[in-house]
């Protein structure tokens, strides 16, 4: 019995997605973080603003990284429909990161750059967890099999 091969065929689609889409992930957080800091404390830019902007451009090379690349296997879908649902899907992570960054901005009337980036960090964590659970359930489909057959170790013909 070979536990560890056992559970990594069983959820070998499982981790590869979640690898490629955190890789992804990590350089569209950097593109967030980054951008939002440029914006706010380079252009001076309100805080929500600047998080709006910033997160729409890594928003734009996380769907290209995902869809041409994390979750390419997944063929059971069209580009117009899963575009479409990406878009909602980050809208809504965006509102999500927003609510974290005003509850602590207006709300705690916390506004120094440690809280601003705690914030920012904190609001996309909750989005990006949201954010897999949506593209694998609703966006980004199998073609044929249900994902729980994709997750089923190869069972042989013996």
């Amino acid at each position: 019995m070979d536990l560890p091969r056992d559970l990594y065929a069983r959820f070998r689609v499982l981790i590869h997605e979640v690898a490629k889409f955190g890789l992804v992930g990590i350089i569209a957080f950097f593109i967030t973080l980054g951008g939002a800091n440029l914006l706010h404390y380079g252009a001076g830019l309100g805080p929500l603003t600047s998080v709006t902007i910033a997160t729409v451009v890594a928003t734009v090379f996380a769907f290209f990284g995902n869809k041409l690349w994390a979750f390419r296997h997944r063929k059971g879908s069209h580009w117009g429909r899963e575009s479409v649902l990406f878009f909602v899907f980050n809208g809504i992570g965006l509102l999500i990161q927003l609510g974290v960054v005003a509850a602590v901005h207006y709300g705690l009337g916390m506004d120094s750059k440690l809280a601003y980036n705690v914030a920012n960090i904190i609001g996309i964590g909750v989005a990006t967890i949201f954010r897999l659970y949506c593209y694998r359930r609703w966006v980004f489909l199998l073609e044929d099999a249900p994902l729980t057959e994709q997750l089923e170790p190869e069972k042989s013909g013996t």
